[in-house]
C-alpha cells in the first residue's frame, strides 16, 4: 500500500486557551514497511492551525515556517541533546507502534468473492459482454485475468474501487463474447490466495443468459458480413470505373 494509507497517525495535543488562541502539537510515523529506513518520524508545531516549526527525522533537525518559527528552529537545532532525542523517536515510538500495527492489521488479508456473469452495456460495439466482479479483498493489490482456452488475454476494461470498510472490489470486462465450444473463464491472483483462483464461465447458464451472448456473437458475425460485403462491392465498383477509363 502507499505510505500515505498507511501513515500512522498520533496525536499529543496540548491545548493552551486565552481568549480562544490554540496551540498544539502532532506527531507522526510516516512508512511503508517496518524498516527502520523507510519510517520517517515528524513533529510539527501549531498556532491556530498554522504549523510555524517541524521536525523530520529524514533532515534530523528543526525547519521553520513563519518568522518566529525559523528564530525557534535557530536556537532548538543548537540543542545536541534536544537533536539526539528527537532523531530517537524514530525507533523508540515510530518503529515500535509501527511494528504493533502489523501485527495486528497491516499484515492480515481477506480472500475475494469471485462472481462471472454476462450484462448487456447500455452503449458500446457489443449488445453483451462478460464481467468478472471480485469482492471483498484486502489488501488492495490485485490481478485479474482472462484465460481463452487455456491462453491469458487482457480484459478490454477494468474497473476498481474502495468499499469504504478497508476492502476493495474491481470489476473486469471482456467484450468479445465466446465463440461456440470455446472454454472461457477469469482468473484473480492475491496474496490472500495461496494459488490462482480460476472461475469457469458455465454454458449452462440460465436462457436469459445464453441469449445475450447469443445475440451479442450473432450481431458480431452479422457486423462482419456487412463489411466483408461492403468492400467487396466497394471493390467491383472501383474496377468497373477503372475499365471504363482505359476503354
Amino acid at each position: 500500500m502507499a505510505s500515505s494509507f498507511l501513515c500512522l497517525t498520533l496525536l499529543f495535543i496540548t491545548i493552551y486557551s486565552a481568549d480562544g488562541f490554540r496551540h498544539y502539537d502532532l506527531d507522526r510515523c510516516v512508512f511503508n514497511s517496518t524498516e527502520l529506513k523507510d519510517i520517517e518520524f515528524i513533529q510539527s508545531y501549531f498556532y491556530n492551525k498554522l504549523e510555524y516549526i517541524r521536525f523530520s527525522s529524514s533532515l534530523g533537525k528543526f525547519v521553520g515556517y513563519t518568522e518566529f518559527g525559523v528564530k525557534a528552529a535557530e536556537h532548538w537545532n543548537q540543542d545536541a541533546s534536544l537533536l539526539a532525542s528527537m532523531r530517537a523517536q524514530k525507533e523508540v515510538y515510530c518503529q515500535y507502534n509501527i511494528g504493533i500495527e502489523y501485527q495486528n492489521a497491516l499484515s492480515k488479508s481477506a480472500e475475494p468473492y469471485v462472481r462471472l456473469y454476462s450484462t448487456t452495456p447500455h452503449a458500446g460495439r457489443h449488445p453483451a459482454m462478460l464481467v468478472c466482479s471480485v469482492y471483498d479483498f484486502y489488501p488492495k493489490t490485485i490481478r485479474v485475468s482472462w484465460l481463452r482456452d487455456g491462453q491469458e488475454v487482457l480484459p478490454d476494461l477494468t474497473n476498481e474501487m474502495e468499499d469504504g470498510d478497508w476492502y476493495y472490489q474491481t470489476h473486469s470486462y471482456l467484450e468479445d463474447p465466446p465463440r461456440p465450444g470455446e472454454k472461457i473463464s477469469c482468473k484473480v491472483e492475491h496474496a490472500s490466495l495461496k494459488e490462482p483462483l480460476i472461475i469457469d464461465w458455465d454454458p449452462s447458464m440460465p436462457e436469459s443468459e445464453r441469449n445475450k451472448i447469443a445475440i451479442g456473437a450473432a450481431g458480431r458475425t452479422l457486423g462482419l458480413i456487412f463489411s466483408l460485403a461492403g468492400l467487396i462491392y466497394y471493390r467491383r465498383k472501383a474496377k468497373g470505373r477503372i475499365l471504363v477509363l482505359t476503354n
